[in-house]
């Protein structure tokens, strides 16, 4: 796995020319560093860069906010059909995106949402398996603490907000981390609602730098370089709580 990013690595400091060279020159005769000026200059990748970076940013904490209360009221409320309702909740993970996209869209130029980072902040601020992943993590915590934190004086919401997220770490950090690489890398959905330049993400940029005719390879692998950077942070960051989660739900098992 590590081979393909190597070669993109080798390939940033490339000719276009030079990228698909048989045998695999890994280090090149001539560095050329005039695809990352490129791409930072010409191909307004500060914009780019400063668009996707505020999505995930808001997106990942809207997620937290909106995914960790209906997974608390899941796993520590009482409600009449709860565990029917969280089924067929569930369920609408089975539904491909094809399905939505036409409705969905429907809904955001009836908003008067289109070309715009809200109608992308709107339609991925909550997610079903974001949900999933957070009650699971809940169902571990012992009922016990709740009703010993409603006798100490604790609304629900002091409940969940000062007892069960704090032992939640782990499970918020698998969240982190998974939302923001799925926003990072997202494609479609950009696509689909955004159309003013200085409105792109990374991806849609990436794919501007191929044309009908043309495609600057050695400055696309540069921005690919420079796109994983935050990424690979995010991960390093948060690594242990993911490692934490996985562990946890392999004792369980």
């Amino acid at each position: 796995m590590v081979l393909p990013f190597l070669w993109m690595l080798s390939s940033s400091f490339k000719d276009t020319l030079d990228v698909f060279d048989f045998p695999i020159q890994w280090i090149p005769d001539v560095i050329k560093f005039s695809n990352y000026t490129y791409i930072w200059e010409k191909a307004n990748y500060p914009v780019l860069f400063g668009n996707t970076f505020k999505l995930t940013i808001v997106i990942t904490v809207l997620q937290i906010v909106t995914c960790s209360l209906a997974a608390y009221a899941f796993s520590k409320l009482n409600f009449p059909e709860r565990n029917k309702i969280f089924i067929l909740y569930l369920a609408t993970l089975m539904l491909p995106y094809q399905v939505v996209m036409i409705p969905q869209f429907s809904v955001i130029s009836i908003l008067g949402l289109t070309d715009n980072h809200w109608a992308l902040i709107l339609i991925q601020a909550f997610n079903p398996m974001g949900v999933f992943l957070m009650k699971q993590f809940f169902d571990k915590i012992p009922h016990e603490l709740n009703e010993a934190a409603r006798i100490d004086g604790l609304s629900e919401f002091g409940v969940y907000l000062r007892v069960i997220m704090p032992l939640s770490k782990s499970a918020i950090g698998t969240l982190v981390i998974l939302t923001s690489v799925q926003i990072w890398n997202d494609f479609l959905a950009p696509l689909i609602y955004i159309n003013s330049r200085e409105l792109y993400t990374i991806q849609l940029g990436l794919r501007n730098l191929i044309s009908e005719f043309t495609a600057e390879y050695g400055a696309i692998m540069a921005a690919s370089v420079i796109s994983i950077i935050p990424i690979l942070v995010v991960f390093l960051i948060f690594q242990k709580f993911f490692e934490q989660s996985l562990a946890s739900a392999a004792v369980k098992g």
